[in-house]
């Protein structure tokens, strides 16, 4: 009996239909020889620290660091009937099929329950990109061996162990640490996490400490022999910063005075043809950036609609992906692809008619695909009055970035005037829109400065030659001054997440962090700024912005510097890549992770209480602890209900919550 694991529910039944596998038992399917079965997520998590040792119920600074001589696994709490039933079908299978999601933590989903369950058969590994039919077979047909795919289950291990050790060991270290000097919160430490919060608490300093630098435009309106032209002022290197502004008044003042009503000459006029090719089809990131933009939609909540576009509606292809290429295998779907595009929605089956499938952009490029190709439409036939509202913004953006890919490069002629007035330089900039090109499909979002300000100086230029007189007929002085960086939003703290390289010093982790797309994942980004806003280490200002909280910047102060810099986790990806490549082992990343939270710890003892400053007041959802959790031997701390049956209303709960959802009543 040929057993195929799968990641949820639904995928399982995507699968069975195209196997044929119809008769519906508990917990599987079954038939032609063949049985389908669901894990739930993670069937299985790490045990507490007490299922090693007693004594590491409690949180006391003495007994850390907790360090297991050997890893062991619990099924999580609600699921183990599921995980029972997989338990017997392992029993009678011949070969198993894991059909998890196709990225480490499917992986990982697939790979420990059957170690969990002793299962030492042959393993092959199901590779899917969509979960259409056409996509299930042609994976089907293609099943590749289980020692392919195995070593991504070693990388899956060592993530999650070494997040684990430093989890429990330096989150408790840090809450004790705060409890000795009166703070009675809990202050979570995370491998990824931690940096990504430092992001945020050095860029609220520098909006904070920001002194906004006065400095001084001139524009003169000129006219020449067929028209006028608008030109800025190019101050000389002794009167500008490095930034080319000038910041005195009066010399922009003596300028103006002086080249008002005189006639100038036109020392350069060129006009070059400018072309752009198209944007690259989506991944996660970029899709989350985008709907942050558009629509303020929270990066959690992008990744939520575009699984339900790739799982309930199988309209896209896997959206955990950070890749934004395409292989050349994919033009043979081109035709199919474009038709479905076009077929779901009357209304935009006019821009679809004037793609040419047969264009080839920058976008097929196979040595440039990684695990998975970037998010596009699938071939199923579908209306698009069967999406909702976010659902559909998504899937156009997707399918627009699609399309794309097979109109021309948009095309302009970009024209540079350089006019000398009384031995001042003037520059005028203009563009004219030649070949719309893919701009007919993707309406560009432009609200940075910078963009604003590029919109403002480029003109429709009159005819000019090189070499005519310019009359300079006005001359206005503007009066500006620069502005702080902006609050980081969900989807650009994404983006600095994914490019944070540029901040490391060391030229190698700068580079590692480049080539592994910087911290975290696709999959796991959304995540991690969804638990710093739940332990209320960073907050919302407003609809979009983000912003740090006392707690969370108390952390990124109190944490050496190995502990909040990204550099730190580069080393860890790159060494998690190497296990998935088999270039390295799990054993090796874990004894240096070992090593490295052995000194931590030792260094935090060392420095004791006194190492708490300035601490600031509790947040009002976690005031003070109020003795012993029963359960997992955590601090009781008192909280106040958002919402349910007790909103608005005190009670006591774990300080370790999510991991311990102990509660009780107040009083």
């Amino acid at each position: 009996m040929i057993l195929y694991v799968c990641e949820k529910p639904s995928q399982a039944r995507d699968i069975a239909g195209v196997l044929g596998v119809l008769g519906r038992r508990e917990g599987y399917l079954e038939g032609n020889g063949k049985q389908v079965t669901w894990c739930i997520g993670h069937l299985l998590e790490m045990k507490m620290p007490d299922h090693y040792r007693p004594e590491w119920k409690y949180w006391h600074l003495e007994t850390l660091p907790i360090i297991p001589d050997h890893w062991q696994l619990d099924v999580r709490e609600g699921v183990s009937k599921q995980f029972a039933i997989i338990q017997k079908l392992l029993k009678g299978a011949t070969e198993v099929v894991i059909a998890t999601d196709a990225d480490r933590e499917g992986e990982t989903i697939g790979r420990e329950v059957l170690d969990q369950c002793g299962y030492r058969g042959p393993v092959a590994r199901l590779w899917l990109s969509a979960l259409d039919d056409a996509s299930i077979r042609k994976a089907l047909n293609a099943l590749l061996p289980g020692e392919k795919t195995a070593p991504l289950y070693q990388a899956g291990l060592g993530r999650a162990r070494a997040d684990w050790l430093v989890g429990m060991n330096l989150s408790r270290a840090y809450t004790l640490l705060g409890r000795q000097a009166g703070y009675g919160g809990v202050l979570t430490v995370g491998r990824v996490q931690t940096p990504t919060l430092k992001l945020v608490v050095d860029r609220d300093r520098q909006i904070e400490n920001f002194k906004p630098v006065h400095y001084f435009d001139l524009t003169i309106q000129a006219r020449v022999s067929q028209g006028t032209l608008q030109a800025k002022w190019l101050p000389p290197p002794h009167l500008a910063d490095e930034q080319g502004r000038c910041l005195d008044r009066q010399a922009v003042e003596r300028v103006a005075q002086a080249v008002l009503h005189q006639t100038g000459i036109i020392a350069k006029a060129e006009t070059k043809r400018e072309k752009e090719p198209p944007p690259l089809p989506l991944e996660l990131s970029t899709l989350q950036q985008e709907s942050s933009r558009r629509w303020s939609m929270g990066a959690q909540k992008t990744l939520d609609v575009a699984q339900a576009l790739y799982e309930t509606h199988k309209v896209i292809t896997y959206p955990r992906t950070d890749c934004r290429y395409l292989p050349t295998s994919q033009l043979a779907d081109v035709a199919s692809v474009l038709a479905a595009i076009s077929a779901a929605d009357p209304s935009f089956a006019p821009l679809v008619a004037q793609a040419d499938g047969k264009r080839h952009s920058r976008a097929w490029d196979d040595g440039k695909i990684t695990a998975h190709h970037a998010i596009i439409p699938t071939t199923v036939s579908f209306q698009v009055t069967a999406l909702s509202v976010d659902e559909m913004r998504l899937y156009d953006l997707i399918r627009r970035h699609y399309l794309a890919q097979f109109y021309p490069a948009f095309e302009y002629d970009k024209t540079v005037v350089d006019c000398s007035v009384m031995q001042e330089l003037f520059r005028a900039t203009g563009r004219v829109v030649m070949v719309e090109g893919w701009k007919k499909v993707i309406q560009e979002v432009r609200k940075t400065d910078k963009d604003k300000e590029e919109d403002e100086e480029s003109q429709i230029l009159p005819p000019i030659n090189q070499g005519e007189a310019a009359l300079v007929v006005k001359a206005t002085l503007s009066d500006k001054k620069t502005k702080p960086p902006s609050r980081y939003t969900e989807g650009t703290l994404i983006q600095a997440m994914k490019s944070v390289g540029k901040l490391v010093a060391d030229a190698r982790l700068r580079q590692i962090l480049r080539e592994t797309s910087g911290i975290g994942t696709e999959a796991t980004r959304a995540g991690i700024i969804e638990n710093l806003l739940k332990r209320q280490l960073l907050k919302k200002e407003g609809r979009k912005n983000l912003v740090s909280t006392d707690p969370g910047r108390m952390l990124v102060d109190l944490l050496p510097h190995s502990v909040t810099d990204p550099a730190t986790t580069a080393v860890w990806e790159q060494t998690l890549e190497d296990i998935a490549q088999g270039r390295t082992t799990l054993d090796e990343f874990l004894a240096k992770s070992v090593w490295w939270v052995n000194r931590l710890i030792h260094n935090v003892k060392a420095r004791g209480a006194a190492a708490i400053h300035n601490l600031p007041t509790p947040p009002q959802s976690a005031t003070s602890t109020e003795g012993q959790c029963p359960k997992c031997g955590g601090h009781l701390v008192s909280r106040v209900a958002k919402s349910g049956s007790w909103a608005g209303k005190s009670f006591l709960g774990c300080s370790r919550y999510p991991q311990c959802r102990y509660v009780q009543n107040e009083g």
